[in-house]
């Protein structure tokens, strides 16, 4: 049961006043007895009507078996408020022929990222900076230029790699790539590999 913290006494007593014809209707639109009910939940017959009638004040022990027997969320027994929506909604940033979607949004540690690289007619420029990178190709192919080796890699395939190393990513042919990333700033390792060793 979800009861927002700063629910006050008065509108608490009044979402507990609105359980009881709650349960009464949703039993009847179900088309069962309090004694039908009373034996699939082990609650009395009485309890159950003093329940419906707002003699009996709900609480746990009693919503809980009420919600297994009508199998309907708990949340909706009390009728909860809504809770807004869970997706979180990262912007993606474009730069450099990049696009990168962030898939974390933590101040420290390691990152994570989708990035969509299109490709550029420009000459390879190595960078190197502090940290630790592992790319993953999700689609397209990758090549990667690490100190003076020229590597390609295909979906399905991952490198991890020093970013102390000079080093650079792009398209291999002239269609984007799409990878997923994990890089960590203070040279943190992702511990993945694409094939043993």
């Amino acid at each position: 049961m979800l009861i927002r913290q700063d629910v006050g006494v008065d509108e608490l007593n009044d979402v507990l006043a609105a359980v009881g014809p709650r349960l009464r209707e949703l039993r009847r639109e179900r088309g069962i007895t309090l004694a039908a009910l009373a034996a699939t939940t082990g609650i009395s017959e009485s309890t159950l009507s003093r329940l419906e009638s707002g003699g009996r004040k709900p609480h746990l022990e009693l919503l809980l078996p009420l919600a297994r027997s009508y199998g309907v969320p708990l949340d909706e027994l009390v009728g909860a408020p809504q809770t807004g929506d869970p997706r979180v909604h990262l912007r993606p940033v474009t730069r450099g022929g990049m696009t990168y979607v962030p898939l974390t949004r933590r101040a420290a540690g390691l990152h994570a990222h989708k990035l969509v690289i299109r490709p550029s007619v420009g000459e390879p420029e190595l960078k190197t900076h502090e940290g630790y990178e592992w790319v993953y190709v999700l689609n397209g192919r990758l090549r990667l230029l690490l100190g003076d080796r020229s590597l390609v890699l295909a979906p399905g395939e991952a490198a991890e790699f020093d970013t102390h190393l000079p080093h650079w990513l792009a398209p291999d042919d002239d269609k984007p790539v799409e990878l997923l990333v994990i890089f960590g700033q203070q040279g943190e390792r992702a511990h993945l590999r694409a094939r043993p060793s």
